[in-house]
């Protein structure tokens, strides 16, 4: 069976390839020295430092695979241009009904966490992210949730 493509923004993978590197260049190499040095101290059953450093290991090269998974099937797609259609890799403010304006940038699901700063990344298979790609500015629009809400789409920018 074929797995399914994930899309990612050029800079989403230039920061996973990041992380990536730092895991096997910096944080690998860390946890097998501290392994060592855990060694040295003798009886391993009741190490405490040897113990949390397996446990480091493990959440290290659990996430190595991670990224190497997520290299294997993403598909890095061209971020929005300035154009008039929302779509991946844009920045785009929008309106809700009691005036609250937000501005948020459209990625891919790997990419989003919508606690970013300086705004948030939102997947654009999120129901935001649905309701927005395609649209253009000066749409109202409904995002489609466990609670529908209109908003009406400000400003489209491509991101730097």
């Amino acid at each position: 069976m074929a797995e399914d493509k994930m899309i990612m923004t050029k800079d989403g993978m230039d920061k996973l390839e990041k992380e990536y590197r730092h895991l096997i260049d910096v944080e690998r190499p860390d946890v097998i020295a501290a392994l060592q040095a855990a060694r040295a101290q003798g009886e391993l059953s009741e190490n405490a430092d040897y113990d949390a450093a397996r446990n480091r290991q493990a959440q290290i090269e659990a996430r190595i695979t991670e990224i190497e998974h997520i290299k294997d099937i993403a598909v890095v797609v061209e971020e929005g241009k300035q154009g008039k259609k929302i779509s991946l890799g844009n920045l785009v403010t929008y309106k809700e009904k009691d005036g609250s304006e937000t501005t948020v940038k459209i990625v891919g699901t790997v990419e989003a966490d919508p606690f970013a700063t300086p705004y948030p990344l939102i997947s654009n298979e999120s129901a935001l992210g649905v309701a927005l790609i395609g649209q253009v500015s000066g749409s109202s629009i409904t995002v489609e949730s466990d609670e529908p809400y209109e908003i009406e789409i400000e400003k489209v920018e491509v991101a730097k």
